[in-house]
């Protein structure tokens, strides 16, 4: 409840309302939700074998910068020698082509990289198109209009060629994942605005915001205290969805060469030196191109579940096993409205022949009645 409302309430009213009650309706939904459930903890996996990448090559003894010359076969044209890529017990998922350096230690340290930049322009993002979209809803008319229009060029703007531009007239020497994040974070941002804005158009009428208003509370203290926890569903949820987007468009570009460079480990810069060996060598290209797929495919089953936690009336689009229960659901609907117009014809029924006998025997008393009115004159 607003505090300005609170604040505006007769004295001696107790009002109480439970504290994290929405946090807890938020976690039980979300745990009703089996696949959620299931791509939340192989997310939770993969953020510790990125936090924990350096205890586990540790442990492994191994690093993803030592080139390992005796492991690869140069009469081959340096293929991974013995089998499975060299996997064995101190490699556990073998060697790179041509290097020899250690797959797993590469695959961990990749994590960190891609995951870290995904994060990274998810917060350039959504923080710009907060700032962006509330002061466009909250601002005068001319406000909103240029900041409106402003969106709308960078929603228009095609986001790989606009960051391979960028990418290719910086420095080397600036930090490449530390670019890259910020490179997505800023041409990005254009549909989270629009979220945002809409969002706040509406939450703005509503009687808690007005008694804010009407409290003397300024604009930017009523969009901090009553507009943004308000905004904080649906920029959840978006932020989720947004996540592997950016992992897909941070691998795209190391693919393309414009992105982290080498030897700083990435899952699409090994795909980019995967690509001649997925014949010779085919665990080097499976085993980004896997990693890829599964974060970007546990990532996105979370982030739908996660709009669906917070708004329970809107269904999952993914539908994962709901559509037998819900054909079910439906059966069992049609079952009950036909067996209620049975019982209400049922229970129609002895009142219409009531009706009907009334009827007869109003029509037997009037012809009675005429019978002793033509014999009583005679």
């Amino acid at each position: 409840m607003s505090e300005a409302l609170v604040a505006s309430q007769a004295a001696g009213t107790d009002i109480s309302v439970p504290a994290g009650s929405g946090a807890r309706q938020f976690w039980r939904r979300l745990r009703a939700q089996r696949a959620a459930l299931v791509a939340a903890v192989v997310v939770a996996l993969l953020v510790l074998v990125a936090l924990a990448a350096p205890l586990l090559t540790a442990i492994e003894g191994q690093d993803p910068f030592t080139y390992h010359p005796s492991l690869i076969d140069s009469a081959r044209g340096g293929v991974p020698t013995g089998s499975f890529g060299g996997i064995g017990a101190d490699h556990w998922l073998g060697v790179e082509p041509q290097t020899g350096r250690d797959l797993f230690a590469r695959l961990a340290y990749g994590a960190r990289v891609s995951l870290g930049v995904a994060l990274g322009a998810t917060v350039v993002q959504v923080t710009i198109g907060v700032v962006i979209g509330v002061a466009a809803a909250l601002g005068s008319r001319w406000v909103d209009q240029l900041l409106s229009r402003i969106t709308d060029i960078i929603v228009a703007m095609p986001l790989m060629i606009m960051s391979l531009a960028l990418l290719a007239i910086v420095p080397s020497s600036f930090p490449r994942p530390l670019l890259v994040a910020l490179v997505i974070g800023l041409i990005a941002w254009g549909n989270i605005a629009k979220i945002v804005r809409a969002q706040t158009l509406t939450l703005k009428e509503l009687d808690y915001v007005s008694a804010a208003r009407l409290s003397g509370w300024g604009t930017w203290r009523i969009a901090r205290r009553e507009l943004l926890p308000g905004l904080a569903a649906p920029v959840i949820t978006y932020a989720a969805l947004l996540v592997p987007i950016n992992i897909t468009t941070e691998a795209a570009l190391s693919f393309l060469g414009v992105g982290v460079k080498p030897p700083t480990p990435s899952w699409g810069q090994m795909l980019t030196a995967a690509d001649v060996w997925y014949q010779a060598a085919p665990q080097y290209l499976l085993l980004p191109a896997g990693a890829l797929f599964v974060t970007v495919l546990a990532l996105t089953v979370l982030g739908d579940g996660i709009r669906t936690a917070l708004d329970p009336r809107a269904a999952s689009r993914l539908r994962i096993g709901t559509g037998r229960k819900r054909e079910a659901k439906a059966d069992a609907s049609g079952k009950k409205v036909a067996g209620d117009g049975d019982s209400g014809r049922s229970t129609l029924d002895p009142s219409i022949k009531t009706i009907k006998s009334a009827a007869a025997n109003g029509e037997k008393a009037n012809g009675e009645k005429a019978n002793g009115e033509k014999e009583d004159p005679a």
